[in-house]
């Protein structure tokens, strides 16, 4: 009875543990649930009051620009070649002696200006006995006419024998030859007379002196005395890509083509000229056709060995949208602008782009005339920005 007991009070305090633990890992729970439920509030709710005070973000500043609908030319830009309209090598087709020379280095000079002189003295004794021995043989011409005239009359009367009469015309023709010969030699000694003063066969403008006065000068030498480079009108040489032949060929066979040379990038009055010349053969190596213009070069502003921009226009694109060069981006889709939007925010749009004309690209879609793109401060944007559009010297 006793044990009895004794387990019945056992096995209730037994329960009475067990009901107390499971009642201790409850509050523990409990408490750690509130722990992090406080810590979670004391973190957020500052952030929240934060985030719920701040001030709107300022617009960001950009530069803008008007999309523009206008007339724009359909041209080539390339680099080219100053050329002489033509170029003399002067040389002596005598020799001797370099008496003088009438000009000086880089001078301009004319068509058939005195250039130099040759000492004429040996040619002029030359040609003195030349005439002389012309002289001589006329004489003797005409005396043998006269015995052909007294033999013919003889010779009919039966005077002198025919075989006689025919040595007679024989030697009268024979003096005839000699006579003409005297003529050539005296009419080439008169040419190398005037060989020994040199012309200029061009108007134009003188090089570098070779030759100067006193100096032995030898027939065709193998270097010239001088050279005269023809710079009014002068040519422009360049080259262009084979794909634009059959353009340049089309516009050729209708009217002029016109060519600008800059003489320096930027320059507002370039050079004028009109191709003139295509090539006959596309270089196999370079892919490319050698064209010519020429200029008028009235100022002399292009000058022989130069390198020049060179601008052919081909014809006009007219009522064509124009942006900005730097307004254009490039991202993973492809090109594209940021249109500013009339309550000031941007969004960017796709294009498809044309040709590049000097700071200005043709916009073959995507833009229509009189809207804004950005075209400074693309950097800071993203679709939606709100933006502040200033000027260049504002922003300065």
């Amino acid at each position: 009875m006793i044990n009895y007991k004794l387990n019945t009070v056992k096995e209730k305090i037994g329960e009475s543990k067990v009901i107390k633990l499971n009642l201790g890992f409850v509050k523990s729970l409990q408490a750690i649930v509130c722990f992090i439920l406080s810590i979670a509030l004391i973190t957020f709710l500052p952030a929240c009051s934060k985030k719920s005070g701040l001030p709107p973000k300022p617009p960001i500043p950009v530069i803008a620009s008007t999309v523009v609908q206008k007339t724009v030319p359909v041209q080539i830009r390339v680099i080219g070649n100053v050329e002489a309209y033509s170029t003399v090598s002067v040389k002596s087709q005598i020799g001797g002696i370099l008496t003088s020379v009438h000009f000086k280095e880089g001078q301009d000079i004319n068509k058939g200006d005195l250039l130099f002189t040759i000492d004429p003295r040996p040619y002029e004794a030359a040609l003195r006995q030349a005439e002389a021995n012309l002289a001589k043989d006329m004489a003797q011409l005409e005396n043998a006419r006269e015995e052909v005239r007294r033999y013919a009359e003889l010779v009919k009367k039966g005077y002198v024998a025919q075989e006689q009469y025919d040595q007679i015309r024989t030697n009268a023709a024979s003096f005839d030859a000699i006579v003409n010969a005297d003529r050539a030699v005296v009419e080439n000694a008169r040419l190398q007379l005037k060989y020994c003063y040199i012309y200029s066969p061009i108007t134009g403008r003188t090089g570098n002196l070779m030759s100067n006065q006193g100096n032995l000068i030898k027939a065709n030498a193998d270097n010239p005395m001088v050279v005269i480079n023809q710079i009014q009108p002068i040519y422009v040489t360049f080259s262009v890509p084979e794909q634009y032949l059959s353009e340049i060929k089309k516009y050729m066979s209708v009217r002029k083509v016109g060519v600008k040379a800059f003489v320096t990038k930027g320059e507002d009055n370039p050079e004028e000229g009109i191709l003139t010349f295509v090539d006959n053969t596309v270089d196999v190596v370079t892919g490319t056709i050698k064209l010519k213009a020429t200029f008028a070069n009235k100022v002399r502003w292009l000058w022989p060995g130069q390198f020049v921009d060179v601008v052919m226009i081909l014809t006009t694109q007219p009522d064509a949208i124009v942006v900005p060069s730097q307004s254009i981006q490039t991202g993973q889709k492809g090109q594209y602008v940021f249109i500013i939007k009339n309550d000031l925010t941007v969004e960017d749009r796709h294009i498809i782009v044309g040709r590049t004309l000097n700071s200005e690209t043709v916009i073959e879609k995507g833009l229509q005339s009189g809207e804004k793109v950005v075209t400074d401060g693309q950097l800071r944007l993203v679709p939606g920005s709100k933006v502040e559009i200033k000027n260049k010297a504002e922003d300065k």
